[in-house]
């Protein structure tokens, strides 16, 4: 006689690996720490992508999703050209984001701002194609920091002199096809726009 098998609830690893697009391979990382070793941002982190990883296994989503960890990814994909496994921590990264986001997590995280950063941001790659540094900085900070303007002003004025960044934002060409991809991308991903 045989027993009826029964179905395990998906583990917080399971949730992560199926909200990746994709191919994640997380189970493939060995924690050899060479993602940590690699990233521009991971002196910043309070845990490198390995104890993210580890954190994952664990099943300490709470932890997980209040790392700020996920907020400091800059997307340069360096990690992922060396990782010896090819897990594809950037899009873990962004996983573990919009986790954050959809159950509030981030509001305890110390990066707290990032997703309204990264939302002004967006906005402006999708108004003009590019970011807009003095818009961005801007909004940014009279919504969040509004003293720290003053601090960032004599960066700002190098800038200006040496023609490094623009008062007012410009378009690129094919605005609109960039615009309809975007839309495309949103459709495909589920979001209204």
């Amino acid at each position: 006689m045989t027993s009826p098998t029964t179905a395990r609830a998906p583990t917080f690893f399971d949730e992560v690996v199926a909200a990746t697009p994709g191919q994640s391979n997380l189970s493939k990382c060995i924690q050899c720490g060479t993602c940590g070793g690699s990233c521009p941002s991971g002196q910043d982190m309070d845990h490198s992508p390995r104890t993210l990883f580890a954190m994952i296994v664990a099943g300490m989503r709470d932890d997980v999703l209040r790392s700020n960890s996920p907020w400091y990814c800059v997307s340069c994909y360096y990690c992922m050209s060396r990782c010896p496994q090819e897990v594809h921590i950037t899009d873990i990264m962004s996983t573990l984001k919009r986790m954050a986001i959809k159950e509030g997590k981030y509001k305890e995280s110390s990066a707290a701002d990032a997703p309204d950063f990264s939302g002004t941001f967006i906005d402006f790659v999708e108004s003009y194609g590019r970011s807009f540094e003095v818009g961005l900085a801007t909004r940014y900070h009279l919504s969040h920091h509004p003293l720290d303007m003053v601090k960032m002003a004599p960066m700002a004025l190098g800038m200006l002199r040496r023609g490094r960044m623009d008062l007012t934002p410009t378009k690129i060409k094919g605005i609109d096809q960039l615009q309809a991809i975007l839309a495309k991308a949103k459709e495909i991903g589920g979001e209204a726009s």
